[in-house]
């Protein structure tokens, strides 16, 4: 399926450095979140059902937290 993000405000991780190492995503999509590289913009994107994505960076931030 294919998605318009061309107008998606994108964000980066206040955990990203600045060296370009990083992910964005795309708020605003109804029940997906885009997900594009950061270092290629206008590269494709990946696109997540919101569910799978909330779980993920759940996740994260529960290891993040365990390593701490």
């Amino acid at each position: 399926m294919q998605y318009d993000v061309s107008e998606a405000a994108w964000r980066r991780s206040s955990y990203s450095s600045g060296n370009g190492q990083c992910v964005e995503v795309a708020d605003g999509f109804m029940g997906i979140v885009p997900v594009r590289d950061s270092k290629a913009p206008e590269g494709p994107c990946l696109v997540f059902e919101a569910v799978a994505w909330t779980s993920f960076m759940r996740t994260v931030k529960s290891t993040e937290l365990a390593s701490d």
